[in-house]
């Protein structure tokens, strides 16, 4: 869907999934993005789709929002970074991150490109960067054990914003999603929409250390496949006391399978409960994390070094996986 809105701090005009496409697109982006600060708009305009042209609803409106950037921004200064991304449906993004005259933090700058070459979509808008954490070095007290049996996938882990989506939060900074891949897939069949078709839906979910159930919620309804409930963003969940100010949070489990409660005490490998598709969850996955404190967003989050686990055929005995490798227990 479509959408242009203006807010303090944000500026988009569209939004499109990114895609890779050929080497030069990073040309095209270079060459768009000196058109636009030239006020070359004519030529930007007729290579807009139909639909960003639609959305936007005239050149104008394009001359008027870059006139709002120089106001707001100013001038572009310095470019750090110049990259092309992937998305669907053959979309391919070049994406150019700088610091401008009138604003502190690096700003982004999008445009993604349809397969025949148009612009299907821009935006602009800060750069999220990676909260600060004093935790960066700190060692994980507890015995922690990945909290599934067999192969799963790290769908984001680590600790860069290319590896981990999590990590512009401060009490998520160092989480985990994992599911289960096979060939490339999710889920098995044709239909993406079968909750009971994804590999990982189900599966137990255990204990990853000797701890205290804190909290424990098994009443949320599972999601349909692309919904999301993020007013209750943990869904079905367990948080567990792993001791020295260390909390785990395990999220997305699924309704009424929990089979702890506050207050147990908890063996690590004992079953906690099976993945579900609760909370702000749009497919089956188990979400970890570890923070300070055992509220949601009230603490500080800690690296979880894992023990004695194989990551992509090879076997550590204490590590931190990252996104795109195959796990599993050992």
């Amino acid at each position: 869907m479509y959408r242009a809105f203006f807010t303090a701090g944000i500026f988009l005009l569209a939004f499109i999934g990114t895609s890779y496409g050929q080497v030069n697109m990073i040309e095209q982006g270079r060459a768009r993005t000196e058109a636009f600060f030239a006020g070359q708009l004519e030529s930007v305009w007729r290579d807009m789709t139909p639909e960003l042209q639609g959305q936007l609803g005239s050149k104008t409106a394009l001359s008027d929002f870059r006139q709002q950037l120089k106001t707001d921004l100013g001038k572009e200064r310095r470019v750090r970074d110049e990259t092309v991304q992937p998305g669907n449906d053959g979309m391919i993004s070049y994406i150019r991150t700088a610091d401008w005259s009138e604003v502190s933090g690096a700003v982004r700058m999008t445009w993604t490109f349809d397969p025949s070459g148009q612009i299907a979509g821009f935006r602009v808008r800060p750069a999220a960067v990676a909260a600060d954490s004093r935790f960066l070095d700190y060692a994980t007290k507890a015995e922690m054990q990945l909290p599934f049996t067999g192969r799963w996938y790290v769908y984001w882990g680590g600790r860069t914003l290319e590896q981990n989506y999590h990590a512009v939060n401060p009490a998520q900074r160092f989480a985990y999603d994992f599911l289960i891949m096979r060939d490339g897939s999710s889920f098995a069949g044709d239909d993406p929409t079968r909750i009971e078709s994804y590999y990982c839906w189900g599966e137990p979910i255990l204990a990853p250390a000797d701890a205290t159930v804190v909290a424990a919620v098994s009443d949320r309804d599972d999601n349909l496949i692309g919904r999301t409930d993020a007013a209750k963003p943990l869904g079905n969940h367990v948080v567990l006391d792993v001791g020295n100010s260390e909390f785990i949070f395990l999220a997305h489990m699924q309704k009424d399978s929990l089979e702890v409660a506050p207050g147990d005490s908890v063996t690590a490998g004992d079953r906690l409960g099976r993945c579900g598709n609760s909370g702000n969850s749009s497919e089956p996955h188990v979400h970890l994390h570890m923070q300070t404190t055992a509220k949601l967003g009230q603490g500080e989050g800690l690296p979880v070094q894992f023990q004695n686990f194989e990551a992509d055929g090879s076997f550590f005995e204490r590590g931190e996986p990252v996104k795109g490798q195959q796990v599993s227990p050992q």
